[in-house]
């Protein structure tokens, strides 16, 4: 069963038509791998399926249910959710206590959030466990603030995964992070999501990182699907090579 289908999906800004008609079908389990240069339309794409942007035209189903209108928290409580490019962290709390209020929030919990989530034994031992898949227990009590970079983007996607998604779009997760730890980083993320049964959408410029740890991988190109296959097929793809890969092909 299709996850997720996006039927002729169009989005315009004044006379830029930056995703244009887009059909695409991302099946449960996996990671795919969304590539494609700057104004490809890729950022375009995933606002629309997490509700950021509506589309002027086209539509969107989620496991069976026609999310076109529904708004970024019905989408989030449905099973979609996004880490970002900048990371999106209150600084100011310490790790525990933004995947907690994650956690309380995705209960529907509210009212004096911070102090609730605080004293509920329940949400703090959730929490927890998020951090310890991510190797941050240790860093629990630390402000999010003093974090280094590699830690801050693993607990973005902590918090998005605390929302137990189904479907996870993971925006640039390597990005302002030393080589070294670019690997390491991938490897937890990629075996939490596998564990765990997420759907993982990343949108990486580093194709090292997308052959890598792609099973498949969608190549936009001026708002258009330009190409769509396993890595194999995408290395073969003489119009991706051409287009997006300056010729070079990834090992």
């Amino acid at each position: 069963m299709t996850l997720l289908a996006i039927d002729r999906i169009t989005k315009a800004f004044g006379d830029n038509v930056a995703v244009d008609a887009v059909s695409l079908a991302i099946e449960p389990g996996g990671v795919v791998g969304l590539i494609g240069s700057n104004g490809a339309g890729k950022t375009t794409l995933v606002n629309l399926i997490s509700g950021l942007f509506r589309p002027d035209s086209g539509s969107l189903t989620f496991d069976g249910r026609d999310i076109t209108s529904l708004s970024v928290n019905e989408r989030i409580r449905a099973g979609i959710a996004r880490s970002f490019q900048l990371v999106n962290l209150f600084d100011q709390m310490s790790v525990l206590d933004n995947v907690a209020l994650t956690v309380f929030a995705r209960e529907g919990k509210t009212g004096e959030m911070l102090r609730r989530a605080e004293a509920d034994v329940g949400v703090r031992e959730e929490a927890l466990a998020v951090l310890r898949q991510f190797g941050l227990p240790g860093k629990a009590e630390t402000l999010a603030a003093e974090l280094a970079q590699g830690e801050r983007k693993l607990l973005d996607v902590a918090v998005a995964c605390a929302l137990r998604p189904r479907l996870l779009f993971l925006d640039e997760p390597t990005s302002g992070v030393s080589t070294r730890e670019k690997a390491p980083i991938m490897d937890i993320v990629t075996s939490i999501v596998r564990s765990g049964g997420i759907t993982a959408v990343i949108i990486e410029h580093d194709m090292d990182v997308v052959f890598r740890y792609s099973d498949r991988i969608v190549a936009m190109h001026q708002g258009r699907i330009l190409a769509d296959g396993t890595p194999d097929e995408i290395r073969a793809n003489e119009d991706v090579t051409t287009t997006l890969l300056g010729g070079h092909v990834h090992q």
